[in-house]
């Protein structure tokens, strides 16, 4: 077991990895506390349960889309000499500055924009950030580091959080009010957001890039598409992308729709909490053991796994109705979020040109956070459709199903891996 944990970092992945623990405060935060607030903010609209399920997955969705569609040129001009630290910057203040934005809005369609705002911000910086594991690190080490990213993040974020939510927790003791004591919130994890994204700003440094022509933005059209219509020779980015279209889309979409969900279902919102903050727990160790497990077993065998554990886990899901089902959920999302996330990634990272992580982690992220519209939106309308949230939730499963199938396809043509390509 000691030998799982022994992978040394150097000073540019540590500080990489950082970042990871300042943004994941942000995830964690929406996938907590900001639903239950929302909550608290619709109820004062008048909204009821499976609208507030339903407007919640909307925003997410609609965050999602507006990525999707940025994201692919953002990465493509982000791979030119110089360009992706500025890029970089700027989605990450866009992120920052949203977050602190939420703690001032008291009415739940003017949160909602806000939200989307500051999650288009998150999200798109990780394209980016994700993008420089090819400057930060070797192809060998990609899987370990990668892990690591993800399983600071979770640990991470747990500092702020924990604050949060004696802040939010204790608004009767203290006096405070609910709006004031989400203020205080949001400003915390804007701050950590920010303050552990500086290391990585400090010293990272560009080493892949494409030459940069007259008409940068123009040029970068023109590069997209013809890499686009190079991936019909490209089978294996191809394939593994439509894969991970599916079975990442679940994925996101049961991170960002739980607490949402358990409070659609009426359980009571702390035991939600801590449920969710064991799972960070349970996902730190599980994240780092699967990045030591690449090292003797094929990280595609160890995805697969991944994949399978989660279509149990949505399929556990459409029975869930007691507190105890969701710490149960919540257990199992944590043994496996991390790894398929984090392997996923340093997969990926491996089968494109250093040269254009930008612009393919732009088309990753279409098929990833980009494209988890489909699984948020694909809950919110049947929940809104028949009225039943827990075959909303249910449709999860058909997704892990698709993205399974088409991995172990992939995987045949990936060279190294399956059958080299002609």
């Amino acid at each position: 077991m000691k030998s799982l944990f022994s992978f040394r970092l150097t000073k540019a992945e540590k500080n990489w990895v950082l970042y990871d623990v300042g943004n994941s405060a942000f995830i964690l935060l929406v996938s907590t506390i900001i639903p239950i607030y929302f909550d608290y903010l619709a109820e004062l609209g008048g909204l009821s349960s499976v609208d507030y399920l339903s407007f919640w997955g909307y925003a997410a969705s609609i965050s999602t889309l507006i990525v999707a569609l940025i994201g692919p040129v953002a990465g493509t001009l982000a791979d030119y000499q110089n360009f992706k630290k500025p890029v970089f910057v700027v989605s990450l203040a866009v992120g920052c500055i949203g977050c602190l934005l939420l703690g001032l809005a008291q009415q739940w369609l003017i949160f909602l924009i806000i939200f989307v705002i500051a999650k288009v911000g998150y999200s798109t910086s990780l394209i980016f950030y994700d993008s420089m594991l090819a400057d930060i690190t070797t192809p060998d080490r990609m899987d370990n580091v990668s892990s690591h990213g993800y399983a600071w993040g979770y640990i991470g974020s747990c500092v702020p959080f924990i604050v949060c939510l004696g802040v939010v927790l204790t608004t009767g003791q203290t006096g405070l009010s609910m709006s004031t004591a989400m203020m205080i919130a949001f400003a915390i994890v804007a701050l950590w957001w920010a303050a552990n994204s500086v290391p990585l700003l400090k010293i990272y440094q560009q080493k892949h890039w494409v030459e940069r022509k007259p008409g940068s933005a123009s040029n970068s059209f023109k590069r997209l598409g013809r890499t686009l219509l190079g991936l019909r020779k490209e089978k294996h980015i191809l394939l593994f992308l439509i894969a991970f279209f599916f079975y990442i889309d679940g994925v996101y979409t049961i991170i960002e729709m739980a607490t949402a969900y358990g409070s659609a279902l009426g359980l009571d919102s702390t035991g939600i909490l801590l449920a969710l903050l064991v799972t960070q727990f349970v996902a730190f160790p599980c994240s780092i053991i699967f990045g030591r497990l690449s090292q003797k077993f094929a990280s595609d065998k160890l995805i697969t796994v991944c994949i399978l554990a989660y279509f149990g886990i949505a399929v556990f899901a459409i029975f869930m109705s007691r507190q105890l089902h969701f710490w149960i959920l919540a257990v199992a999302v944590g043994m496996f979020q991390g790894g398929v996330q984090a392997l996923s990634r340093s997969w990926f990272a491996k089968i494109v040109p250093a040269e254009k992580s930008g612009e393919y982690f732009g088309l990753m992220d279409i098929c990833g956070k980009g494209a988890s519209f489909f699984g948020t939106g694909l809950v919110s309308i049947i929940s809104s459709a028949t009225g039943d949230i827990n075959l909303g939730v249910g449709m999860i499963a058909i997704l892990f199903i698709i993205g399974l199938v088409v991995f172990r396809v992939a995987v045949t043509y990936t060279p190294g891996v399956g059958n080299k390509q002609k």
